[in-house]
């Protein structure tokens, strides 16, 4: 076997990729207890990861400050090259990825082999994450378990059994703390996060939906909405909450903008429920065990619920019919393409019924 002391992982995407790479974090810590293992993020997720007992350092790839064009690329293979990693695992196949690993002389790179660089590695995998058969976090325990001469082991535990991994700051605890209390909301509150916004704008239902569903939210469970996004999403939360009636604004909470990575983590820990787009905070909310409903408006391969639906007993998803070529499986439409989607195609598939349903299964358990 194999015993390799220094392991870089790679995974400089965004906050649900990331948090989906820690069950192979932890595959990789249970095989090499004695290895150092690093971690390569993005600087925006770095403090998802702080304090993770399966990691000893975390590296950022600056791309876009400190280590953007020749020169700031340059300096980060320095610093690479310093550690004398003896393993690279490359969870982010991109072509600057596999350059970085292959130029700070990592002598063992594995991961997934693409058209970006891909015969850089000298462990390539064959590529079908596209097809998303799969779920991620199982793409990347799949490349744990490809390591030369790793053991493997006998029994693997459920896909929603997998424990996910999601730093707590002490610091964004006191923020929220703070912050209900200066809006008077305390522990007998229900509290229903929304998070109205995604990666892709073709991933969102629309503002009047979720303003829709909001007021039928406060109606039948007298809760208290928190509305989250990051600050590009303004614009979207303001449309949203003038949608709603005078009575209803009273029990909303616009967030938007306001709170950092490590806060919205802080805040969804609070919450008793999230309903969301596919986007990274359902993956934060799945890994805090916070009941969570993720809407996929897309369901193509590659951005399926299979691949990107968020793990564990306390979530559920409602999706549009699977996708191919373009054409809806179940009803066989010619016009229907994700770049075109009208609002009613969506919503015969996702409704504010159908959703409903889900918070009563939810608030049931």
């Amino acid at each position: 076997m194999n015993v390799f002391e220094n392991i870089l992982v790679v995974r400089t995407d965004r906050i649900g990729d990331v948090i989906l790479t820690t069950p192979a974090i932890r595959e990789l810590r249970t095989q090499f207890p004695h290895a150092r293992i690093t971690v390569l993020l993005a600087p925006l997720t770095k403090n998802l990861l702080v304090g993770n007992p399966d990691i000893d350092e975390i590296l950022i790839d600056d791309r876009m400050g400190v280590h953007s064009g020749g020169w700031g690329f340059f300096k980060l293979i320095q610093i690479l090259r310093k550690k004398r990693f003896d393993l690279a695992v490359v969870l982010h196949t991109k072509k600057r990825t596999n350059a970085l690993c292959f130029l700070s002389g990592i002598p063992n790179r594995i991961g997934y082999h693409n058209n970006k660089y891909g015969f850089l590695l000298t462990h390539p995998l064959n590529d079908r994450r596209h097809l998303g058969e799969l779920h991620e976090a199982q793409y990347c325990l799949n490349v744990m378990r490809n390591i030369p001469g790793i053991q493997h082991s006998q029994t693997e535990r459920p896909l929603d059994d997998l424990c996910l991994f999601v730093s707590r700051i002490s610091e964004a605890d006191a923020w929220v703390n703070d912050f209900m209390r200066q809006e008077n909301l305390s522990g007998e509150n229900k509290i229903v996060a929304v998070h109205a916004g995604a990666s892709d704008i073709e991933k969102r239902c629309s503002a009047l939906f979720f303003s829709e569903l909001i007021e039928s939210l406060i109606k039948k469970y007298n809760v208290k909405i928190l509305l989250l996004g990051a600050d590009y999403l303004k614009d979207l939360s303001i449309e949203i909450v003038s949608e709603l009636s005078p009575n209803s604004r009273l029990n909303v909470f616009d967030m938007v903008g306001v709170t950092s990575i490590e806060q919205m983590v802080s805040v969804l820990a609070r919450c008793s429920l999230l309903i969301s787009n596919d986007s990274g905070p359902v993956h934060v909310a799945a890994s805090l065990k916070i009941p969570v409903i993720s809407l996929f408006v897309r369901n193509k391969g590659g951005v399926n619920p299979e691949r990107w639906r968020p793990l564990g007993q306390k979530s559920r998803f409602i999706s549009v019919p699977r996708q191919k070529n373009g054409t809806d499986d179940l009803h066989k439409k010619k016009s229907w393409n994700m770049g075109e989607l009208k609002n009613q195609e969506w919503q015969d598939f996702i409704t504010k019924d159908r959703i409903l349903e889900e918070v009563d299964s939810l608030f049931k358990l």
